[in-house]
């Protein structure tokens, strides 16, 4: 198996991970948590997102979170942008990389923000044609890539297609996302494998959610094809709200303990990590499901 020698880790905790507690974080616990991952050398952190808080509170003034983190050089911040209205925010802002998202199924687009995967398109494809423009990166998520809780499983011939349409509108990377966590190792290699065959592999990162435990075993399974972008949050939060049973992402801290003893590079520290981890559990008053963190610190 051909491992990549090194990994880039993105941490989506601070959006993916706390758009899914009840417990809703303050403006300055969010940027101390970002500058805690920061600091513990992950090089992609998300910060939030542009979306209403009538419809997910955990967000609201994501702009205050993103004006009062501080901005280090090759440190990216992205925030994540659903309509227009979020693509004026990030210009005010000044934000240099955006995400968008979409799915592989009509069937969870209609839950997840009431439209079609073409109609989807339409609404982000002016956005991103403007980001561009602007010269903003832009990274594009695909949801329930291995599984649709409306629909059932998913054709990877599906995700390819949906993967290509972003791709060929401008986005620098496509992050095929497990939304469910139903995927397991060999069909998560087939899925990269046909999408692969569109999509340059330096292009893609991988996405898992750990409902079913496969997470870290399907991250393995897409590193041996040479996938070397892998999204996690710290201390596995996370969930989806549209599958009942559907448990957080990947923990940060259990991606790169597998990474380190692959001798794979990070630049993170897993101290640092777990210095993260300990602030989140005090403030949400549990025990997050982060095996490595468990073992580390009870």
């Amino acid at each position: 198996m051909a491992f990549p020698k090194q990994v880039t880790l993105v941490e989506v905790g601070p959006r993916d991970g706390l758009q899914n507690e009840t417990h809703i974080f303050s403006v300055s616990d969010r940027v101390q948590m970002i500058h805690g991952l920061v600091d513990a050398g992950l090089p992609v952190v998300e910060v939030g997102s542009f979306v209403s808080p009538k419809w997910v509170p955990q967000m609201k003034d994501s702009d205050l979170v993103y004006e009062q983190v501080r901005k280090i050089q090759n440190v990216r911040l992205p925030m994540l942008v659903p309509n227009a209205t979020g693509f004026e925010a990030a210009l005010r802002l000044g934000v240099r990389e955006i995400a968008v998202f979409t799915a592989a199924t009509d069937g969870f687009t209609q839950k997840n923000i009431n439209c079609t995967v073409d109609e989807s398109f339409e609404r982000f494809q002016p956005l991103i044609a403007a980001a561009l423009k602007e010269g903003m990166r832009v990274r594009g998520y695909v949801s329930c890539v291995l599984g649709c809780p409306v629909e059932g499983a998913v054709l990877p011939e599906r995700v390819r297609d949906v993967a290509k349409r972003l791709y060929d509108l401008g986005v620098y990377e496509v992050s095929l996302g497990d939304t469910i966590g139903v995927g397991t190792p060999v069909a998560a290699q087939r899925m990269v494998e046909v999408v692969a065959a569109s999509v340059p592999i330096t292009a893609l990162a991988v996405h898992f959610h750990d409902t079913y435990g496969q997470a870290l075993a399907n991250i393995f399974a897409c590193l041996s094809l040479g996938v070397s972008v892998v999204d996690s949050s710290i201390g596995g939060l996370g969930g989806c709200p549209y599958a009942n049973g559907a448990s957080g992402n990947v923990a940060t801290e259990d991606v790169l303990y597998m990474l380190n003893g692959m001798g794979i590079t990070t630049g993170v520290n897993l101290e640092g990590l777990l210095t993260v981890h300990r602030r989140v559990r005090t403030l949400l008053g549990r025990d997050l499901p982060s095996k490595v963190a468990r073992a580390k610190l009870g």
